[in-house]
């Protein structure tokens, strides 16, 4: 399988498994949301949160105030964030064809779903939907990786599912339309156990993708790794995560773009 139908495969695996991606994700740090929107200076901001899954971005927008607008490709997946969410509209659309008018939204966000779409037509659209000077942010949740058991962990991972990460990358995007990017992290963390963090690892699209039987023997090295460690062998522990935000303003010296 050659890397571009990898990258498809795992881009398209999160549908049938988003009951559990709703139950065992991580959510976003609120001072992480408060910064990606700090320069709109709106208390009550109009926000779409795109590519939104289950909600898990959704749902630290509502909490701060910000009226949120889902838009999310995979049925089953918005699905779940309409069960959990029924106040929020929640359309069917993508990064490349966003199902909203010119100017509508203050500010656009993407949790754990930038990489996934395609930059080029992605972010015309994006400017289009957003006012002249509403901010572009993207959003990662990573395993901290500092952490000495945290590292051990990621090497078991990596061990069985040798794909490249879904995360955020150290080359920081650019595009005309918007001003140059700004990159901030937070320390964030996740309540799990160890039956409950190997349940969250099992959501990753590079471990959902791989061969069953070679899926069932990583998940089990995983679990007998957390047990093994006095940080994660009993009981309820925080993982410790960084929150990579990175966020951009809309030109207002540029039109907005319109598509034929």
């Amino acid at each position: 399988m050659d890397q571009g139908e990898l990258w498809a495969r795992r881009a398209s695996s999160f549908g049938a498994q988003a009951a559990v991606y709703a139950e065992h994700r991580p959510d976003y740090p609120a001072a992480g949301i408060r910064w990606a929107l700090a320069p709109i200076g709106d208390e009550a901001p109009v926000v779409l949160d795109l590519g939104a899954g289950t909600g898990k971005l959704t749902e630290g927008l509502l909490a701060i105030g910000a009226e949120v607008i889902a838009v999310e490709p995979d049925d089953a997946m918005r699905a779940e964030l309409v069960a959990r969410f029924p106040g929020v509209t929640a359309l069917s659309g993508a990064a490349e064809t966003i199902p909203l008018p010119d100017g509508s939204v203050d500010a656009v966000v993407a949790g754990q779903a930038f990489h996934w779409f395609d930059q080029a037509r992605a972010f015309p659209e994006i400017a289009r939907v957003l006012r002249a000077d509403g901010v572009f942010a993207a959003f990662w949740n990573m395993d901290d990786g500092r952490v000495e058991w945290v590292a051990g962990l990621q090497q078991v991972v990596r061990a069985s599912a040798p794909y490249p990460s879904a995360g955020s990358e150290d080359k920081v995007p650019s595009h005309p339309l918007f001003t140059d990017f700004e990159k901030s992290e937070f320390a964030h963390t996740h309540r799990r156990t160890a039956e409950s963090l190997t349940a969250t690892i099992g959501t990753h699209s590079r471990t959902v993708v791989i061969p069953a039987q070679q899926r069932t023997e990583l998940l089990d090295r995983i679990t007998t790794y957390l047990r093994s460690q006095p940080e994660t062998a009993q009981g309820e522990f925080d993982f410790p995560l960084r929150t990579d935000v990175i966020r951009a303003i809309r030109r207002v010296d540029t039109p907005s773009p319109h598509q034929d």
